[in-house]
């Protein structure tokens, strides 16, 4: 593995786009340390840590920051990260199957594509303008939002006015779209998805401090809550970690292949057709279902401090994070959407289309209907064994939080969302390497088989 690492540096064409990768990831995480103007850094990262670390709003903050690593912590001009672009894709790549305009564009192949992505970059503009404007005024006033006001004597702005609220929403949304540039320069002259490439940089900008953490817990011999921990809480920690990885693996690359047979037809000199299979991934939503979920179950709490009733009130805390009925929901959450992602995403009647206009068939199954009655029950168990499966992963840092006192920043990299990006992004890029190294008659990273990649 490391000797092809080393080639990769040889062949030009690679070593280019990979210094091209590396050059635009640096790029991103200078916007992610210079702060806006008019923000008191050092008050704001006090808040972050005593004010918001218990409240249901500073969780979901805490989840944006995860994937903005660590820049809305610090308010700076990448503090939105890309994620409202990657909200605008969802958002119009459900829309597709819906509105027959954008499925006729879809149709039109590359000057179509073309047109969604321009929606989906005037869609984006409006999502920085809305998040931006909530992010400002959270710093003047983090009361609106429903979060807890600044420690005593610590403005997070000093002296705000509505002119910071307007400076902000422009440099926020310049800088989310900045990082989209840069990652779609990433995809085009770079090696793997830019997009994908920067959440996966910024998720792992947290790892060197949840490494400390763990460091401290064992010099210490006590957890952040007051808990032993001894070196073979460490050890099993690590096996732990392990394990959790393999399996993260399996998921990810996980595929259910059913035959496909292809009627040889002569192109040329050379035969075509014969036997190969279609494959239907097992976790087929990736790692949607638990951005839906999460995000989801942030709000309810928020809504319940506003009602007037007390009893409405209290209900607020069968959504605290970490306890027993919120991963419940969380479960279950995850388990519909990730049925209503397939739902929309993977279509049985245009695969089976698709198949016949082929001269392609599934043997023992009738093409047409019947051949797409066959992929949608297949496509309903496989979906059900790797939603299952996303779920454990899913609660797995939570239950690790609650049983060992483990903090949730060094936990989450045992699981959920953290995980599956860092695996699936990896693997994709690895796997685009791969295909450069073997075109040039060097060895893969593996010795046996090759990398597949997500897509």
């Amino acid at each position: 593995m490391f000797k092809a690492f080393i080639n990769s540096f040889k062949v030009k064409e690679l070593r280019d786009r990979i210094l091209f990768t590396a050059g635009i990831i640096i790029l991103c995480r200078i916007a992610a340390n210079i702060p806006c103007p008019g923000v008191d850094t050092y008050n704001l990262s006090l808040y972050f840590d005593k004010a918001v670390q218990d409240n249901p709003a500073g969780q979901l903050m805490g989840m944006f920051d995860l994937f903005t690593g660590g820049a809305l912590q610090k308010f700076a001009i990448g503090a939105l990260g890309i994620m409202p672009y990657i909200s605008a894709s969802i958002i119009m790549q459900l829309l597709v199957p819906v509105l027959p305009s954008l499925e006729k564009l879809k149709r039109e192949g590359e000057a179509g594509h073309n047109k969604i992505n321009q929606y989906t970059r005037y869609l984006t503009i409006i999502i920085c303008i809305v998040q931006g404007a909530m992010a400002a005024m959270a710093m003047v006033n983090p009361s609106r939002l429903g979060l807890p006001e600044p420690v005593a004597g610590h403005p997070l702005v000093p002296g705000a006015g509505p002119g910071f609220v307007f400076m902000s929403v422009i440099i926020l949304t310049c800088g989310t779209m900045i990082l989209m540039w840069l990652g779609e320069r990433i995809t085009e002259k770079g090696i793997g998805n830019g997009v994908s490439l920067i959440i996966t940089i910024g998720i792992i900008d947290r790892l060197p401090q949840a490494v400390i953490s763990l460091y401290e817990m064992f010099v210490g011999g006590q957890t952040a809550a007051g808990g032993k921990f001894r070196a073979v809480h460490l050890l099993l920690l690590l096996i732990i970690f392990a394990v959790v990885t393999a399996l993260t693996i399996v998921l990810t690359q996980g595929v259910r292949k059913i035959p496909i047979q292809m009627a040889r037809k002569t192109v040329g000199n050379k035969f075509t057709g014969g036997n190969t299979f279609l494959p239907l991934k097992v976790n087929f939503p990736g790692v949607m279902p638990i951005i839906f979920a999460g995000a989801i179950l942030m709000f309810p709490p928020m809504l319940f401090q506003f009602a007037p009733w007390d009893w409405v009130r209290g209900l607020a805390v069968y959504f605290a994070h970490e306890s027993y009925s919120y991963m419940v929901i969380y479960g279950l959450l995850i388990l519909a959407f990730s049925y209503f992602w397939v739902a929309n995403m993977f279509n049985p009647v245009q695969i089976s289309d698709n198949l016949k206009k082929e001269s392609a068939y599934i043997p023992g199954i009738r093409p047409g209907k019947p051949t797409a009655d066959f992929l949608d029950n297949t496509m309903t168990r496989v979906t059900f064994a790797g939603a299952v499966f996303l779920l454990g992963l899913s609660i797995f840092p939570m239950l690790l939080t609650k049983w060992m006192t483990i903090p949730y920043s060094v936990a989450s990299f045992f699981g959920g969302t953290s995980l599956l990006i860092i695996v699936g992004v990896t693997i994709d890029t690895l796997s685009q390497m791969e295909s450069h190294l073997v075109m040039k008659n060097y060895d893969g990273f593996l010795k046996r088989g090759r990398l597949r990649g997500r897509r």
